[in-house]
């Protein structure tokens, strides 16, 4: 899951991103409300940490000129704004959630999926596809009843491809989950995932869409 953090503290920011990776998230940082727009129109994130009280571009202004656009990222809402009067104004405004500052990372973590979840249609937390079985909160996979060890990445793009099963997921799309802004891509680590997913889970499940991408093809469809 890639998610985009917009925070202008420091220390919170590397304490997210650090911490956010331990679950296996891809976080790009932004420190202000501006390059936060500008991120949003130009990549294609799974969810938003939004911090209010940012420069440039307030927090509650971003959020309601996303909104306005039809933009329908989920967008957890990170403040030290603690009042009610705060909490009621930014779910108006759009948020899916919202956290007060201090926070603990695990609850974080634990918003982050089920806004996902909520957004994607995917309302239970259990994804069921034939014999396989993945646990999000778990971070768990079994085959057939069996636990399937995956590596973080292989994990993601199996939750990714069973998310958005039946639709055609481009290679961009993937190699922008599995790296961050500040990392190097490396050329053929997508292949070599796709490729261990297939031998741990049948070579069925994944299909390459040539030229385009991968797709896990609804259950009863041979295509």
């Amino acid at each position: 899951m890639r998610i985009l953090l917009a925070e202008d503290d420091p220390l919170i920011g590397e304490g997210l991103c650090l911490g956010l990776r331990h679950f296996d998230y891809r976080v790009d940082w932004v420190r202000d409300g501006l390059m936060a727009e500008q991120a949003l129109g130009s990549s294609e994130f799974d969810a938003l940490l939004l911090d209010l009280g940012l420069p440039d571009m307030d927090g509650m202004d971003l959020l309601g000129r996303l909104r306005r656009r039809g933009n329908d990222i989920p967008v957890l809402v990170l403040t030290a704004r603690d009042r009610i009067e705060d909490r009621v104004s930014g779910l108006d405004q759009g948020a899916d959630d919202y956290l007060v500052k201090p926070f603990d990372l695990m609850e974080v973590a634990a918003r982050l999926r089920a806004i996902t979840r909520r957004t994607t249609g995917h309302a239970q937390p259990v994804i069921e596809h034939g014999a396989i079985r993945l646990d999000p909160a778990a971070r768990a996979v079994t085959c057939n009843g069996r636990p399937v060890a995956l590596s973080g990445q292989e994990y993601l793009l199996l939750e990714t491809l069973l998310h958005r099963r039946g639709r055609v997921v481009s290679r961009t799309q993937l190699l922008d989950l599995l790296y961050g802004w500040d990392e190097g891509v490396e050329s053929n680590v997508l292949e070599v995932c796709i490729h261990h997913l297939r031998k741990k889970l049948g070579r069925a499940l994944i299909h390459t869409v040539r030229g385009v991408g991968y797709i896990v093809p609804p259950l009863g469809d041979d295509a």
